[in-house]
C-alpha cells in the first residue's frame, strides 16, 4: 500500500475537494484526509501509478507538489538536514562574501557547485580564499542581520523531536554558523567545516579535512549506528549536489526547492511547500505540529 500526499505553499493554499477529486479518482485513492485545509491532504492508493510523472507534472502546473511513498515507516526517527538554502534561506558563504565586496562572484560559484558543475572542495577553497583578511566580527554581523530560518523550520525540528526523533544539522558550510543555527532551531547536534581564523581575521583557508558530500553520508551512517536505527528510519533534506549522497541513502530523501540536477536525481521533490511539507509527508496533521507559541 502507498500513500499519496498533495501539498502546496501554505501562503497560497490552492487545494480544495473539487481540484483534488480528479487526481484522487485517477490514483484510485481510498479515504481522503485533510492535513491542513487548502494546504495538504493525503489518501492511500493501491500501487505506484505507471503515469506518476505525468500526474506529478500536471499538479506542478497547478502549483501543487505530489509525493507518493510506501505507507509503512513514514514517520521517521531521525532528521538529517542541510543548512544553507534549506533550514535557512541564505547561503552563509555568499553573505560573508557580500560583506567583503565579492558577493556576486561568489554567489555564481556557489550556484554552479550546488548544481554539481564544480567539485565541492575546489569551489569552497576558491570562495573562502576571497575572504582573506575579513574580520571575524563580520560572522556575528551576518548571523544577526542576514540569516533567517526557512518557514516551517522550527516546527519541523520541534515536532519530530517531540515525537522521539533525533535531529542533526550537517552542512558543507561552517561551524561558525551551524552552531548558532542549530541552537536556534533546536537541533541535537551539528557538523560542518571550520574557517581558519588568526588574530581576529579570516585567513582565507578552511581547516582540513573539508566536509562535503561523503561527510554527510558518513554522518548518516555514524549517527544511525549510534542511535541503533537504520537509514530507512531517516528523513534527509537538502538542495545541493553535495546533499545527493545522504538524500539517496535515507529512507526518505527530500529535494527542497533544489537545484535542477539535484531535483532530477530525487524521487521526492518539494517545489512549492515549505519545511512543514516534511511533516505532512510523514502523515502529521497541522493540529499535531508543535505550536510556534510554545517554542522559546
Amino acid at each position: 500500500m502507498f500513500v499519496a500526499t498533495l501539498l502546496t505553499n501554505p501562503n497560497e493554499p490552492v487545494l480544495n475537494v473539487g481540484n483534488v477529486l480528479a487526481y484522487h479518482d485517477q490514483l484510485r485513492g481510498g479515504e481522503f484526509r485533510w492535513l491542513q485545509d487548502g494546504v495538504a491532504c493525503e489518501f492511500p492508493i493501491p500501487e505506484r501509478p505507471s503515469e506518476e510523472h505525468r500526474i506529478w507534472q500536471s499538479l506542478q502546473d497547478r502549483g501543487v507538489d505530489l509525493v507518493i511513498q510506501p505507507a509503512r515507516n513514514r514517520r521517521k526517527k531521525m532528521l538529517l538536514a542541510d543548512m544553507d538554502s534549506t533550514m535557512i534561506q541564505q547561503e552563509c558563504l555568499d553573505e560573508l562574501a557580500d560583506e567583503a565586496g565579492f558577493g556576486a562572484h561568489v554567489a555564481a560559484i556557489t550556484a554552479r557547485a550546488m548544481n554539481g558543475e564544480l567539485a565541492f572542495e575546489d569551489a569552497i577553497n576558491a570562495r573562502v580564499a576571497l575572504l582573506e583578511n575579513l574580520p571575524e566580527t563580520v560572522i556575528d554581523k551576518v548571523l544577526e542581520t542576514r540569516i533567517t530560518a526557512t518557514p516551517g523550520a522550527r516546527q519541523l525540528v520541534a515536532t519530530m523531536r517531540r515525537n522521539g526523533a533525533y535531529a542533526a544539522l550537517v552542512s558543507g558550510g561552517f561551524t561558525e554558523f551551524t552552531e548558532s543555527v542549530a541552537r536556534g532551531l533546536g537541533f541535537d547536534e551539528n557538523r560542518a567545516n571550520t574557517l581558519e581564523i588568526r588574530d581576529g581575521v579570516l585567513t582565507g583557508k578552511v581547516i582540513p579535512p573539508i566536509l562535503g558530500r561523503e561527510a554527510k553520508v558518513e554522518a548518516l551512517t555514524e549517527i544511525t549506528t549510534r542511535l541503533g536505527i537504520t537509514a530507512a528510519d531517516v528523513l534527509a533534506v537538502g538542495d545541493g549536489a553535495n546533499d545527493l549522497g545522504m538524500l539517496q541513502r535515507a529512507g526518505t530523501g527530500v529535494a527542497l526547492h533544489a537545484k535542477p540536477a539535484v531535483a532530477e536525481a530525487c524521487d521526492i521533490k518539494i517545489n512549492f511547500g515549505d519545511l512543514s511539507a516534511l511533516l505532512f509527508i510523514q502523515g502529521y496533521a497541522k493540529t499535531e505540529f508543535v505550536s510556534l507559541s510554545a517554542l522559546p
